[in-house]
């Protein structure tokens, strides 16, 4: 019954091109920051044992956590942003979250399959917003690998809100979760077809991640870091959508979202016959029956290889 419950909270967001951010704070009196409602399963306070799992300096991970007889991975975002690909040995342990009592604040979170602990200093409240009201922070010159917000919006009072790429953080702090799907890419085979695949994503390490899937498939693509980018692009016509294979596209994007895309992708009539398919790190089954609930044609979990292919397969064989 809560799975039907998100489903139908998440659907209705879509369709009125809304969203729901949990904000937070790092450190007392500091920055507001934001993830989507969604991909928060909990709030806890936590008094239990955190185990070990590295002793260096620069880890990320806090350790091991139990809860309700499930170990997590305890990560420390106040530490991560000040994390460096360049200076991986940094000392970073003067920049941890300080609780303010015995007590641990945490978010339990998931998304892309995994559920992970995020140590915060304080949950604020849930702020509702307009994809519109959503400035993009990030675009195809952003430095993939400095980046840690993906937009930013205004809270009730003006202050900024800034929104945390949690796909790049895991990346970050699990560099074997890439390395797992670039190996994974060895095992797709080409498909020849004469048709362009679109795709939208306001994360630029998803979208490096599918561009390297469509090549390595050998198929003709265009990127797009929102959906107003892609919706103008099928507009100018730059190229017939008789030419248009299908298109992939995430849900939460600022200014146009992945819902708005697919009711306008299917209200067009020049645009109706194109399959769309959502790819979302909000996981689960259900997520499925969002995705048909909001008239897509199917639904994908972040940038996974051999689900990307087959089903572009499954489309393409139907063309």
């Amino acid at each position: 019954m809560t799975n039907l419950s998100n489903i139908i909270q998440v659907t209705n967001l879509h369709k009125n091109n809304e969203l729901q951010l949990l904000c937070f704070y790092l450190q007392e009196q500091g920055d507001l920051y934001g993830i989507n409602v969604f991909k928060v399963k909990e709030i806890i306070k936590y008094k239990g044992t955190i185990t070990k799992i590295s002793y260096e300096n620069s880890s990320l991970v806090e350790g091991l956590i139990s809860i309700r007889g499930v170990d997590l991975p305890l990560l420390d975002m106040r530490k991560w942003f000040h994390y460096s690909p360049d200076e991986p040995t940094r000392d970073l342990t003067p920049f941890g979250v300080q609780s303010k009592s015995d007590e641990t604040i945490i978010m339990v979170c998931e998304f892309s399959k995994w559920i992970v602990g995020i140590k915060i200093f304080q949950a604020h409240r849930i702020l509702s917003k307009k994809w519109e009201e959503i400035e993009q922070e990030i675009n195809f010159s952003t430095d993939l690998k400095h980046s840690k917000f993906i937009s930013k919006t205004h809270y009730f009072d003006g202050r900024l809100v800034q929104i945390v790429d949690v796909e790049k953080m895991l990346i970050d702090i699990f560099p074997w979760i890439q390395t797992e799907q670039y190996q994974e890419l060895s095992t797709l085979s080409p498909i020849h077809h004469p048709k362009t695949i679109l795709y939208a994503d306001d994360s630029p390490i998803v979208l490096k991640t599918i561009q390297t899937i469509l090549d390595r498939l050998q198929l003709k693509h265009y990127a797009f870091y929102n959906g107003k980018a892609l919706l103008d692009f099928i507009h100018s016509r730059h190229i017939p959508t008789s030419e248009i294979a299908l298109i992939i596209t995430d849900l939460e994007m600022p200014e146009i979202s992945g819902f708005e895309v697919i009711k306008q992708i299917k209200e067009d009539p020049q645009t109706a016959h194109i399959p769309v398919i959502i790819n979302s790190s909000m996981s689960g089954n259900s997520n499925k029956d969002m995705a048909l609930s909001l008239n897509a044609d199917g639904f994908i979990s972040k940038s996974n290889p051999k689900q990307i292919e087959n089903i572009i397969r499954h489309f393409l064989e139907e063309l």
